[in-house]
């Protein structure tokens, strides 16, 4: 059960941050708008929120997954992959320290974003990709070890971050799309699939037994109430078009 979550506003300058998605710059107030429902929806499901105020010196600080990963036991401040963004971590490291005795951190040269980390009960999943290499991947897992935890890592090879395409659900329940469906890796799990078409909506967010999705995408909103879980849909346009998802814009725990 996650009882706290900390989540940071978007900043104006949003507006030139890091994207391939090819789906045009975000509209600033929209996101605004997006970003309050969505803090609305994790306070809905019982979090107590800690709002830090935008940071205009960093662009994608809105996706705050990325420089922390928050575990039972500890917290990772993460080395992010993107050099634009490996100075946001001192932004996190108070917050982080208020809710954490134990908090640790990933150095050069290893790199790791909190997007590419996935929990599944005490295991953690790590994908390689642009923003996370093996070095960045090897000292979290040798962190997670110090705590009774354990973790693995995943090859990426379509994907920007691993949860961009899959999502723990709990109750040994996987949301998958793509690459993901086939690999070895996830063989155990009972998998809910997501149509290539939907594939954006891989990207959700399990909250104490409900599920947080991106509102537009019915095939899997459905797919995911039959395997028995309540829904609450959020408006993600602005934060799409920045090759957000709806886990990078909170730490949960």
């Amino acid at each position: 059960m996650f009882k706290n979550a900390i989540v940071r506003k978007p900043c104006p300058n949003m507006v030139e941050g890091i994207t391939e998605a090819n789906l045009g710059k975000p509209d600033y107030h929209k996101a605004l708008l997006q970003h309050a429902r969505y803090t609305g929806a994790l306070r809905k499901l019982g979090l107590k929120i800690q709002v830090l105020e935008p940071d205009n010196r960093f662009p994608d600080s809105v996706f705050i997954e990325d420089v922390a990963v928050c575990t039972p036991y500890c917290a990772v401040i993460t080395c992010p992959g993107a050099p634009s963004r490996r100075d946001e971590v001192s932004t996190i490291r108070d917050s982080i320290y208020s809710f954490y005795e134990n908090v640790e951190q990933i150095t050069e040269p290893g790199k790791l974003d909190g997007g590419d980390v996935m929990m599944a009960g005490t295991h953690f999943y790590i994908g390689l990709s642009g923003r996370t290499n093996k070095a960045g991947a090897n000292q979290l897992i040798k962190i997670l070890q110090q705590y009774n935890l354990s973790g693995s890592t995943v090859s990426l090879g379509e994907v920007l971050h691993l949860k961009t395409g899959i999502s723990y659900l709990e109750k040994n329940n996987l949301l998958v799309s793509g690459e993901f469906i086939e690999k070895e890796e996830f063989r155990d799990f009972n998998k809910i699939i997501v149509p290539p078409e939907e594939a954006y909506a891989a990207n959700c967010v399990w909250i104490n037994g409900s599920v947080i999705i991106p509102a537009g995408y019915p095939v899997t909103q459905k797919n995911i109430e039959e395997a028995g879980y309540q829904t609450i849909t959020v408006e993600m346009t602005e934060f799409e078009k920045l090759d957000g998802g709806l886990s990078c814009l909170s730490l949960r725990f």
